[in-house]
């Protein structure tokens, strides 16, 4: 017990420092504008024209990222049911968060388990995409927590649920 509640100490500090930052200006925005390729409406977007592109061609990556995307999202649904684990900035009083937060359950972050589980094909398909893919769909993690929404291991456990189920569906399809 004392490891787990050392644990979550020192995250409630990595996630003080990260949102701490929340008041400059430059990377509220940035991280802003990072956070909304996580989105639903965004990776759907992508997703869907990768699809598109599929139907075109011999690749299979739309195909792959659509399932991928699909299949991450029933552990997120199913993971916050069981673990109703709190938003950090209803536990955490000096968090800074914006206006009109989610209110539904932190664990795992949807919006890094959505954006690593389409970036995931498409590094495996082309690797040289890693260079920019993974630095995106990191920062995508780091906005959760930056916007008071989600603790460092929500993103964690988002970025593995992404990338094993990119990672399923290239093995799948």
């Amino acid at each position: 017990m004392k490891r787990g509640r050392a644990l979550y100490l020192w995250e409630c500090e990595l996630f003080r420092f990260i949102n701490g930052q929340f008041e400059r200006k430059k990377w509220n925005s940035f991280f802003h504008f990072c956070t909304h390729l996580g989105s639903a409406s965004f990776t759907i977007a992508v997703t869907l024209g990768f699809l598109c592109l599929s139907l075109f061609s011999s690749s299979n990556i739309g195909f792959e990222m659509a399932t991928a995307l699909f299949l991450s999202h029933l552990p997120v649904a199913t993971i916050k049911k069981i673990y109703p684990r709190k938003r950090p900035y209803l536990v955490l009083p000096e968090s800074k968060v914006m206006e009109n937060p989610l209110h539904d359950h932190s664990f795992p972050s949807g919006h890094t388990t959505a954006i690593f589980s389409i970036v995931t094909p498409l590094i495996l398909y082309l690797p040289i995409l890693a260079i920019i893919l993974v630095p995106l769909a990191i920062f995508v993690g780091t906005s959760r927590v930056f916007l008071g929404l989600h603790y460092p291991s929500d993103v964690l456990a988002g970025a593995c649920l992404g990338s094993a189920t990119g990672l399923l569906s290239v093995f799948m399809i």
